[in-house]
């Protein structure tokens, strides 16, 4: 992947898809491609097709998904699977029909089994079924790596598939509705200042761990595989430790400056109790992770109240 080389990257606007882009032009690649929502629908294969057709990338980012925390993977199970399926399967496809040099697809550390051991090894895909209020996205995800892999095989393509921890970072969603661990924490905590609330009350024990990685350590990492590796077997990214619910939630209060008590309410789900990715392949390859987790709070917080006031209608 040479400096002048066509990259699209597909999901830009989204956490991962915007990191990879700011990764991208720092480091001197400046032959890219990326349309909005509005510009390109990805679930519209003549649409996507056209695209492909008129740009003719050579390298392609698959970092377009439907994402979203608990609750949403929990109640919208029929869109989590119909739209993660429709656009991947139409950028794959397509990348193989227009003679991409190589694909990088972004899978999902909830393709690994519920009850898996820990760390998660690579090896431990489809050894067990995943965590059940996530299941739709999980099997979108698992049939992304499978047709990689089946392109792979039969037509002689260079798709990579990647497992990341769970991200976070700036551009995040901090919609409450549909977002993630550690940006409802930062707006929940950042909201709860502002009002001099006196508690917070989250969901579940507080007990559960989450391996947290910053975007931009992703971007680098994905940047990295897109050059240095080609097997077409998955690959974890994370930095390879994790912490509690309850020990996150309180970095965020302490980086926020929320003086008041947190409560947790045992009656709520706690999802998965563990998810720590194995990630001695990459790094026996040469890649480890720079940002610490506070450091990379500390950022995204910044970034966070900065675009708060476009961020209050979410």
């Amino acid at each position: 992947m040479e400096k002048t080389s066509k990259i699209y990257v597909a999901g830009h606007n989204g956490l991962a898809g915007y990191a990879i882009v700011k990764e991208l032009k720092a480091n001197g690649y400046h032959n890219l491609v990326y349309k909005t929502r509005d510009e390109l629908n990805l679930k519209n294969l003549e649409e996507v097709e056209k695209f492909f057709k008129n740009q003719r990338p050579e390298y392609v980012f698959i970092a377009a998904a439907k994402v979203g925390g608990i609750k949403a993977n929990k109640e919208k199970k029929a869109e989590f699977i119909y739209d993660n399926l429709q656009i991947q399967n139409n950028l794959i496809h397509l990348s193989w029909k227009y003679n991409v040099k190589k694909l990088l697809f972004l899978a999902s550390n909830c393709m690994y089994p519920k009850e898996s051991l820990q760390p998660i090894k690579e090896e431990f895909f489809l050894t067990g079924a995943p965590e059940p209020t996530n299941d739709a996205f999980a099997v979108a995800k698992i049939a992304g790596v499978k047709m990689c892999q089946a392109y792979n095989q039969q037509y002689g393509c260079k798709f990579i598939s990647v497992v990341p921890s769970s991200l976070y970072g700036e551009n995040d969603n901090f919609d409450l509705k549909s977002c993630h661990l550690l940006p409802a924490l930062i707006r929940r905590f950042h909201e709860a200042k502002l009002r001099k609330s006196n508690i917070i009350e989250l969901w579940g024990s507080g007990r559960p761990k989450r391996e947290l990685m910053y975007a931009r350590d992703l971007a680098r990492a994905l940047i990295f595989l897109m050059r240095n590796y080609e097997t077409t077997q998955l690959i974890n990214i994370g930095p390879g430790q994790d912490k509690s619910v309850e020990e996150i939630a309180n970095i965020v209060k302490e980086i926020v400056g929320f003086d008041g008590e947190i409560v947790f309410d045992k009656t709520k789900p706690d999802g998965v109790f563990r998810k720590l990715l194995d990630t001695t392949k990459i790094k026996d390859l040469g890649w480890t992770p720079k940002t610490d987790l506070k450091t990379g709070i500390k950022k995204t917080y910044d970034w966070f109240k900065i675009n708060y006031a476009s961020l209050q209608n979410l």
